[in-house]
């Protein structure tokens, strides 16, 4: 089987440290190849697949500014569509855009849905409903106007993280720092619960950062920016909980699913795909508000964090969801 996987150029494939939609094409890429198939990765330049890589740039618009997004999305999806022929299937994450070209190609599209950045886009996969074949990341990400041929969960390399049976005392917030993620719920949560607080990630929102999270910054909320992979398993393994009080519906949130492989349990904002990621009271806690997130940390000992794993490597593992993608592929291909 010949199988083409694109991903986004923001950033590399994998991420040096953020990029959830690059990690998740680097694992499906590396995954397929392993299961026999011969696979191009559409990439930036500088991703790194044991598989043959076609880029049409070096490095991602978000680690090179002076790059335009769009005339390199414009010249990255071309790219592949113009050689769609030399391939049985073509995997898009990319996104809507891909779409536009499939009624020009005869290689049938998979499109994994990341989540719906606006309802604005959603006319673009109803257009291609019946010729498009979509996956959602959750049950909870599905739009009623489009059909689905399944959900498969995003999963992540198991070996990339480590389990810890004993952790430190500190919460951890770990995401990108923006009013949907829940940075400023998170301080407010440690505070109530008289815990200190670690807060690692990109700035997205930076008058956001400058006038809410950093003059809170004292003794027991430190901030330590973004962490790469050995630094985040640490990290994640040593917290005595993650903190999730996000304020929109998630379609999936990876950093969940990667506590739980470190054995640590999650609080998180009861929204989106967080009761398919979080077992209540099994895995960590749905929760409504900062007061009862506050008052969730206090029943964190009664969780086994052997649990946390248990639940995670079952669920959202790498291997689980390559072996979901290649029955998927097989399916479209009959």
């Amino acid at each position: 089987m010949k199988v083409a996987v694109l991903a986004p150029v923001a950033w590399r494939t994998p991420p040096r440290h953020y990029g959830p939609w690059e990690q998740i094409a680097s694992n499906i890429t590396e995954g397929i190849i392993k299961m026999g198939a011969e696979v191009t990765l559409f990439a930036t330049g500088d991703s790194i697949t044991a598989g043959k890589l076609d880029a049409i740039c070096e490095t991602g618009y978000e680690e090179d500014r002076t790059q335009d997004a769009k005339v390199l999305e414009c010249l990255h999806i071309s790219n592949l569509m113009e050689k769609a022929g030399q391939f049985d299937i073509i995997h898009n994450n990319f996104d809507f855009l891909p779409l536009t070209y499939s009624g020009l190609i005869k290689t049938p599209l998979l499109t994994t849905i990341h989540g719906f950045s606006s309802s604005k886009i959603i006319p673009v996969y109803k257009k291609y409903n019946s010729r498009g074949h979509y996956v959602s990341i959750s049950n909870a990400d599905r739009s009623p106007e489009l059909d689905y041929l399944a959900t498969v969960y995003n999963g992540l390399d198991t070996r990339d993280f480590q389990f810890y049976e004993q952790p430190h005392d500190y919460l951890l917030y770990f995401g990108r720092i923006h009013p949907d993620k829940g940075t400023a719920e998170a301080i407010d949560i440690a505070k109530k619960s008289k815990r200190k607080l670690l807060i690692a990630g990109i700035v997205q929102d930076t008058n956001y950062f400058k006038e809410k999270i950093e003059p809170l910054f004292c003794a027991d909320v430190e901030y330590i920016g973004h962490a790469g992979p050995d630094k985040r398993r640490e990290l994640l393994g040593r917290a005595y909980a993650l903190l999730h009080p996000i304020s929109f519906d998630e379609p999936f949130g990876l950093s969940v699913a990667e506590a739980m492989l470190c054995g640590t349990p999650v609080i998180a904002f009861n929204r989106g795909s967080m009761p398919e990621l979080i077992k209540n009271a099994q895995t960590g806690f749905l929760v409504n508000t900062v007061d009862e997130a506050a008052e969730a940390v206090g029943w964190l000992r009664q969780i086994s964090r052997a649990d946390c794993y248990n639940w995670a490597n079952s669920q959202f593992s790498s291997d689980k969801m390559v072996k979901d993608y290649w029955e998927l592929y097989n399916r479209v291909l009959d």
